[in-house]
This record gives C-alpha cells, sequence and structure tokens, in this order.
C-alpha cells in the first residue's frame, strides 16, 4: 500500500476544520493541505446527514457566520431577526468553500481510522475511504495535524435493559434526520430521553408535527437547560450580543480575563466583597428576568421545565428557544408532557419510569450526551496522555494541579461556595465523559504543552461558546502562525517558585519558561470545573461571557490588536461581533512582513462586494 505525503492533515470538515484549511492556503498557497471528512458531505453538525425538518441555529442573522465571508439576505434569504435554518447553514458553508476555491482539498467519505506519530516527528493516518459499496484503505504522512473533529461526533447512547425486545426504534438525536420520515407522523407517540437542547429541539419537531411526546428528564441527572428568548432584559436586548459586550464580559469570573487588559477592574469584582455582592446581583437579574419571560411558575407543567442551577454556574448549557411558535404551549396543552423520573426498563414498545408510569412508545429518541473519546485512534500505546486526552493519566503533575486549584479559588472566592448538587445524581451506565478523571490538557486549549517544541499537532474545536465563528478563526489564525514557528508562546502566568519542576526533569533543549506554560494550562483547564459545574467544565473549555477574553489572548500571542472598537465608550458598550475581527489573517500578515521589512508598510483597505468583503492594497512607504 503507497504512502502519500502531505504538508498538513485537517480533520473534520466543520466550522473549525473548513477555515482552518482555508487560513493555512492564505498564508501558505503552495502547500500541499488535505481536508478529510468521513460523511459524504462538508459542515459537520451542518451536514445533509444531521438536518432533518425544522433543525435552526440558536443564533440570528449576523453572528453565525465568518468575517471574511457575510451571510446577505439577497444570497441566502434570510432576514435580520431571523434564526438560519440548517439547510442555509449548510449552503453557507458549500458557497465558502467555493468562494475561496478549496474544494479540491477536501476528501469526503475519508474515515480516519488512527493516527500514529512517528519517531521523526510526523504523523501517519490510516484512512478509509468509501465508494458506494466499495472501500479502501490509504495512508497519508504529514509534518502538521490539525483534529478539528468537535465534541459532538461520537454520540453516547447508553444500554438499557430490555432494549432488545423494545421492537421500536432506540436511537441517538444525532441521527433523527435519519429516522425523521418514520418518527414525524401524526398520531404516533413517541418518548423523548434527556433535558439538553437537544432534546428541546427534538420535542419541538415532533409536537409540531402532530406527534404526542412523552419527554423524559432523568430525575437522577442534571435538571432541564437554561432556555433563554433571543431578547432578554428589560431593554430587549439581543443575548447574543451581551455575552460579548466588553463591559459584561467582566461580570464572568475568567482566569484568563485579564487579556483584554480590564484586570483592575476585574480585580475589583471578583476579589473584593463589594465587587462581589455587585456580580450577584448582575447574574440575579439575569436569572430572574429569563424565568419571568419564560413564565416557569404560571403552570404546573411547565414548572418542571424550571432549570435546577443557576445560569452562574452553567455555560453553553444555556441556550436559545428558536422556534416559530412558543414551545411551552405543547406543554402547557398536554402535546408535550414532562416526566422527570428515570428509565427503568424497556420492553414491547414500553416505556417503564422509576415513577411507577408505563409510556406506550413507537421511537425512544435520546439526547443523552457525547463520548469524550475522539472517533481517531491514537498510536503508538501512551501517546494519548501526552496529548492530554481527559480519559488518559493527567500529563501534570498532581502537585501542580493541586496548587492550581488552591490559586484559582484564592483569586476568584464566590467559586467556592459550589452549587448544591443534586443528591439523587448518577452518571449514565458507561458515560465516559461524566467519568473523565481530568479536563483536556491543552495549551490555550489548542496544543499539548508536551509537545509544543515539536509544532506538529493542534486541537481544534474542542472549546464549546455561543461564538463558534469567531473562536474558529482565531484559533485557524494562531495554529497556522504556530505550525510556521512564527509565533512565540508567551505565559503571561508566573510559575511559583516552589511548584516549578527541578532542572534534572526538563527535557533537552526545554526552556524554563516551560514551567510557566505548565502552571498556566494549568490553571486554564482547571478553572472549567470551578466556574461551570453546571455544563461541561470539568472536561471541556465550556464558556459564554468568556469567549471575547479568550479571543484577546489568541490575538496577544499573535502580536494583534485586542481592542478594536473605534473609542473607549464603543470599546465598552458595543458588543463585538465577526465583523470585527475582519481581515485578521491579512493584518497578521503585514505584521510579519513589517517585522522583515521596517522600511515599508504594507497597508489595505476593504470594500464589500458581489456579497465579500475584498482588500483594496496601499502602497505607502515610510521613511526611518
Amino acid at each position: 500500500m503507497s504512502t502519500e505525503t502531505v504538508d498538513l492533515v485537517v480533520i473534520g470538515a466543520g466550522w473549525h476544520g473548513l477555515v482552518a484549511t482555508r487560513t493555512f492556503l492564505e498564508v501558505n498557497p503552495t502547500s500541499n493541505v488535505v481536508l478529510l471528512e468521513a460523511e459524504s458531505s462538508i459542515g459537520g453538525v451542518w451536514s445533509k446527514e444531521r438536518l432533518y425538518p425544522g433543525l435552526k441555529s440558536n443564533n440570528l442573522l449576523g453572528t453565525y457566520e465568518y468575517s471574511d465571508f457575510p451571510m446577505d439576505e439577497a444570497t441566502f434569504g434570510v432576514k435580520p431577526g431571523q434564526h438560519i435554518t440548517g439547510d442555509v447553514i449548510h449552503s453557507y458553508f458549500e458557497k465558502y468553500v467555493e468562494r475561496f476555491g478549496f474544494l479540491d482539498r477536501i476528501r469526503l467519505n475519508s474515515k480516519v481510522e488512527s493516527a500514529e506519530r512517528r519517531s521523526d516527528g510526523k504523523w501517519r493516518l490510516t484512512v478509509v475511504q468509501s465508494h458506494g459499496e466499495q472501500a479502501h484503505t490509504v495512508t497519508l504522512d504529514t509534518g502538521k495535524l490539525i483534529v478539528a473533529t468537535g465534541i459532538t461526533s461520537q454520540p453516547f447512547l447508553p444500554p438499557f435493559i430490555g432494549q432488545d425486545g423494545f421492537g421500536a426504534p432506540v436511537f441517538h438525536c444525532r441521527y433523527f434526520a435519519a429516522h425523521a420520515q418514520e418518527v414525524l407522523q401524526p398520531g404516533k407517540r413517541v418518548s423523548v430521553f434527556g433535558g439538553t437542547k437537544s432534546a428541546w429541539d427534538v420535542a419541538y419537531a415532533c409536537a409540531a408535527s402532530g406527534v404526542q411526546v412523552d419527554w423524559i428528564i432523568r430525575e437522577s441527572g442534571h435538571g432541564p437547560a437554561w432556555m433563554s428568548p433571543p431578547y432578554v432584559t428589560p431593554l430587549k436586548k439581543w443575548i447574543e450580543k451581551l455575552v460579548t459586550t466588553r463591559l459584561l464580559t467582566w461580570f464572568s469570573p475568567c482566569i484568563w480575563g485579564a487579556a483584554d487588559g480590564f484586570g483592575r477592574i476585574r480585580r475589583f469584582l471578583h476579589e473584593t466583597w463589594l465587587g462581589r455582592k455587585i456580580v450577584d446581583a448582575f447574574w440575579g437579574i439575569l436569572a430572574n428576568d429569563v424565568a419571568q419571560l419564560n413564565g416557569y411558575d404560571k403552570h404546573p407543567e411547565t414548572k418542571k421545565l424550571k432549570p435546577w442551577i443557576s445560569p452562574f454556574w452553567v455555560a453553553t448549557s444555556l441556550s436559545i428557544l428558536n422556534y416559530p411558535t412558543d414551545f411551552y404551549e405543547y406543554v402547557r396543552n398536554g402535546t408535550i408532557k414532562i416526566h422527570v423520573a428515570d428509565i427503568v426498563r424497556l420492553s414491547d414498545k414500553t416505556v417503564y419510569l422509576s415513577t411507577g408510569e408505563e409510556l406506550s412508545a413507537s421511537a425512544l429518541i435520546c439526547s443523552t450526551g457525547w463520548k469524550a473519546t475522539p472517533n481517531v485512534r491514537f498510536l503508538p500505546a501512551g501517546v494519548d496522555r501526552e496529548l492530554g486526552f481527559p480519559w488518559s493519566q493527567d500529563p501534570l503533575d498532581e502537585d501542580l494541579v493541586k496548587r492550581a486549584d488552591e490559586e484559582i479559588l484564592r483569586r476568584f472566592p464566590r467559586l467556592r461556595d459550589q452549587p448544591v448538587p443534586n443528591p439523587k445524581y448518577k452518571p449514565l451506565a458507561n458515560d465516559e465523559a461524566a467519568a473523565a478523571p481530568h479536563p483536556f490538557r491543552l495549551t490555550r486549549f489548542i496544543v499539548p504543552p508536551s509537545m509544543i517544541q515539536e509544532r506538529s499537532i493542534a486541537f481544534m474545536g474542542v472549546v464549546m461558546t455561543f461564538n463558534t465563528p469567531i473562536v474558529a478563526q482565531a484559533q485557524a489564525l494562531w495554529t497556522t502562525a504556530y505550525f510556521g514557528d512564527r509565533l512565540p508562546i508567551v505565559s503571561a502566568e508566573r510559575c511559583p517558585s516552589d511548584v516549578a519542576r527541578a532542572g534534572k526533569d526538563k527535557r533537552p533543549g526545554e526552556s524554563s519558561d516551560q514551567d510557566d506554560i505548565m502552571w498556566e494550562t494549568a490553571l486554564n483547564t482547571e478553572f472549567g470545573k470551578f466556574r461551570y459545574p453546571g455544563g461541561l467544565g470539568k472536561r471541556n473549555p465550556d464558556f459564554v461571557f468568556d469567549a471575547i477574553p479568550y479571543v484577546d489572548v489568541l490575538l496577544r500571542d499573535l502580536g494583534l490588536r485586542v481592542h478594536r472598537k473605534p473609542g473607549r465608550l464603543a470599546e465598552y458598550f458595543e458588543p463585538y461581533g465577526p465583523e470585527d475581527y475582519r481581515g485578521l489573517v491579512d493584518e497578521w500578515k503585514a505584521k510579519e512582513r513589517l517585522s522583515i521589512n521596517s522600511g515599508r508598510y504594507a497597508c489595505f483597505a476593504y470594500s464589500y462586494d458581489d456579497g465579500l468583503w475584498h482588500r483594496n492594497d496601499l502602497d505607502l512607504t515610510c521613511v526611518f
């Protein structure tokens, strides 16, 4: 079997994989780049295989797009104030690839079975390529590898007692599109299991099609997700814009927050008694406003959907009501009946609950999360630890982690008062995500700290946030610069001298700065388990109000402007959006050229035409 050698392989053709490919090629246009996608279409979550009737994004028009390719109304038919449908998002990706001309780099139906780290520092990928009923295996050698499969690739479906005799479909919501025609038939009755946003979506799709829904939310779980209207507060502010407004991000404790340049106000809000009172008041007002808008307490059935934890402690578990009609009306009129109970067993088209209820069902649809492991096997054995995977032995020293925990709680005393856990909580059987012994250990949430010097592998899409396109763009440029050895990684933290490792423990050529990087990685990755116990913070970087400060960290590394608004008041009060990061790659390229030729400025302006922002170079020369 022959082996093909390429410069870069990207795995996964969703938000992160597509922009990673495009950005790398923009900086390295002659490079041999391959983008591998296991499905038969691009889009990741928004691939054709996963779209079903009525599926929409949580985002309204204007926040769910790459900065250099606006989702304009004329091309895509989405009006301001509308949520974006799944088929439009998929079409957007296709047009993005077409516009920037890298379709020939994409290989569909290409499942990466394994990625082997070789002694020469390169990666050898074993890829199964499918062509109809036929499949064959190929190998690729690459010096650089980006894993952009995200965390919604491998669904977790727990086993149920009696499942073999159920006599009806039992499937994860990831496969709802494949079963939609069979399930969405008026007069049928289905059971939906789980309390996350995908369960809300499936329950609504069924109810809107005339299907009777029994919605089972685990008594031993985390309860229903927080759901917010698109506009909140008495001023009816767009919630997506609230979380990217610089001033409001200060109300969220954030270990990397000082990257925004406002460390003094952050210290006042989170390290002083008065500041913490102000922060608590802010989150209390937000929670009360959402609860009042949803009217949880106005009906005994909607009351069952009232979350069990304050929104302060959740991240992307806080989602948005993106339905064309009132979701709660289906709950009030009984089309959706809610059961707070566990599933005991299944039998012939019957679901038995811990409350003693027996539910007839023509299908059981499970919204039960995702496996922690990626859908790629990494070799050789033991490399999982070096890669920082949550299911492996922790690559960080136990004492280092303990000291990081202490430092986090010292800086943010509010996090010591953790929410009271559900006394009945128990993880689902075989739920490896819940059992992960530690979070992903990735510097900048992108690269394994033990492999920083090699600059051969990066993970994109591990971060969970509302602001996926903005984060994906910043990560793509950061990773491109990192792979090109044009990005010195300098820690903003200083490792305490009594925590720093002895010189004899360092690898050959490893600088003392590595101690600082390991310390900062420990602080950043441990932070989530304290800050977002109601989300996935124990395993993934999962945040909402902290996305813009995270982008600030990446821009700071790249030597680019962090404050991108025209004036201080705008910086405080105007929300950030994709448009604020337009031209980011060109800015960085110009900066890199200036570092080589300091006597000539590479300047440019932008014009909008035919659905695309175009760069216009300006010839300006500076004499020193």
